[in-house]
């Protein structure tokens, strides 16, 4: 197809399907590898998502319109600067995306907690007991169950640690895997009659599922996940411990 037998109409309609469809895939990489549903929502990942959107799907496709004229002088560049600044937005946006992505989900005394690839620092990775905690993962979070230290200086260190934003979640060397621990986390889950105590959000939007699925409640634990935008209902197998669903009842 000769650039000079377009009109804008039909440049701009190639440029916003060729758009559409790399934000499509990004998308895919984002809501389903980097962030099970509902993580991306929880990490605030939201506006992110509008400006990449607007960015890459509206205005590049609509500045193609404005400027488009076959046979115009030096179109050709125009058009590739066009692109280059939107894979460059592109990719500026999925880096952060990426970055702030959840690496690990990690069981902290009763609950999970979330810590993220940009919040787990080099030296702390090499520290990690098990080699799977030593590097963040490229696929999907992994799960993960903190163990309090016995050591008493390293309990103080980690109480100082916690009032500058620290905690277990965010240590490996205090990992171990968390299939591991099955029976202790069971142990510790909430029936549906205990969060409708502890947690009545959480319970209205977990009997919602079970009603939806048609699950009995005997077959499942619940606990919370606190995301850094959101709290997420997370029930679990009562035998296994295995994650079953997460469901986000709280946005903050």
């Amino acid at each position: 197809m000769r650039i000079t037998k377009v009109n804008r109409w039909g440049a701009s309609g190639l440029h916003l399907l060729i758009s559409a469809t790399i934000a499509a895939i990004a998308l895919a990489l984002m809501l389903f590898v980097w962030y099970p549903p509902p993580l991306f929502v929880a990490a605030g990942g939201k506006d992110l998502l509008l400006i990449l959107l607007a960015v890459d799907v509206i205005v590049g496709p609509l500045i193609t319109f404005i400027i488009f004229k076959p046979g115009k002088w030096g179109l050709r560049f125009d058009l590739a600067a066009i692109g280059i600044v939107q894979l460059a937005a592109l990719l500026y946006g999925m880096s952060i995306v990426y970055l702030a992505r959840p690496a690990f989900i990690v069981f902290v005394k009763d609950r999970f907690e979330v810590a993220t690839a940009v919040e787990l620092q080099p030296e702390n990775l090499a520290q990690a007991k098990y080699e799977q905690f030593s590097e963040p993962p490229l696929l999907g979070p992994q799960l993960a169950v903190a163990e309090f230290p016995e050591d008493r200086a390293e309990r103080n260190k980690l109480v100082d640690l916690a009032l500058a934003g620290y905690d277990l979640q965010h240590f490996p060397k205090y990992w171990e895997p968390y299939e591991e621990h099955a029976k202790e986390i069971v142990a510790k889950g909430n029936t549906l009659e205990r969060l409708r105590k502890v947690e009545p959000k959480a319970a209205s939007v977990v009997e919602g599922y079970l009603k939806e699925t048609g699950l009995s409640d005997d077959a499942l634990r619940f606990f919370i996940l606190r995301a850094p935008r959101a709290w997420v209902a997370v029930a679990v197998d009562a035998k296994t411990a295995e994650p079953r669903k997460m469901l986000l009842y709280e946005q903050l």
